[in-house]
């Protein structure tokens, strides 16, 4: 009897999750699924008629039910505020998570909205307007709200995440004693914030042009909160403010006055103190 070698991620066939599909979601019979991305979840593009979904298999362990939960009580208070986001679907059933039983175990699906439009990853000023705009609005809903998922503390951030890169750089290397000066320079920096001036909520924490669609007519939609917790919600705008210079090789010309015009549409929303304004600089 032939034995299989045990797997621990496995590619769930495109033609068969179209099959599973057709079966738990009311999108009529021509349904065809295919792998966009893979990584930490499997990501395909849904396509039913004219209709696009985006389903995400999430990789075997990786969240739990009430994370997954989590994820989706927030993303539909965002919907229900007509905030432009891809929001998770429901099946005819009325559930939203499905089990998939894949060679390495149980892994979780859930459908969402498509988000139409392209990733650009350089816009013009008022692009990052409407962007700060969308993200203010988020955050407006978002601010003082706990959800059961992982407190982006200091400790996480800072010390966990050192701890894990340890394992892979040697600690005499020219990269691990940079990321060590950093890491310190950092926290001296953001022990000295003061708390009662930095807003908590929900967070997202990985928006930056990947994770957003833009269409012909500049409509933003943004998506995949898979990393959203709870912690201060200025990491949104340090993050999207990093991945800029980033992205306009650190040419302050060009990225500045993006910057500027991605806060004013921010602060149209949420205003940020000036210990916030301190804490995405540093």
């Amino acid at each position: 009897m032939m034995s299989f070698f045990p797997v621990t991620h496995s590619i769930l066939s495109a033609s068969h999750l179209a099959e599973f599909i057709q079966t738990k979601y009311d999108f009529g019979a021509d349904i065809k699924c295919k792998l966009m991305k893979s990584g930490i979840n499997d990501t395909y593009l849904v396509s039913a008629g004219q209709n696009q979904f985006v389903f995400r298999v999430y990789s075997l362990n990786w969240r739990k039910p009430a994370e997954i939960e989590a994820e989706i009580y927030f993303l539909n208070q965002l919907k229900a505020a007509n905030i432009s986001i891809s929001y998770p679907i429901k099946d005819v059933q009325g559930v939203y998570i499905q089990n998939l039983h894949a060679p390495e175990g149980l892994r979780y699906g859930l459908m969402f909205s498509y988000a139409p439009g392209s990733k650009l990853h350089e816009v013009s000023g008022e692009l990052h307007y409407e962007i700060g705009r969308t993200v203010g609005q988020i955050h407006q809903i978002a601010k003082n709200q706990k959800i059961d998922r992982i407190n982006y503390s200091l400790e996480v951030l800072m010390v966990e995440s050192l701890a894990q890169i340890s394992h892979f750089l040697s600690p005499d290397s020219i990269e691990m004693k940079y990321l060590e000066s950093l890491q310190g320079f950092i926290i001296d920096q953001l022990k000295e914030a003061d708390i009662n001036n930095m807003q908590s909520g929900i967070v997202h924490l990985d928006i930056w042009f990947d994770n957003l669609n833009i269409d012909e007519d500049g409509n933003i939609t943004i998506f995949d909160f898979d990393f959203c917790g709870n912690g201060w919600l200025s990491l949104d705008v340090a993050y999207y403010i990093m991945q800029l210079h980033n992205i306009e090789k650190y040419e302050a010309a060009k990225y500045q006055p993006k910057i500027d015009q991605f806060l004013e549409g921010y602060e149209s929303f949420n205003i940020l103190s000036l210990e916030e304004k301190d804490y995405y600089q540093c």
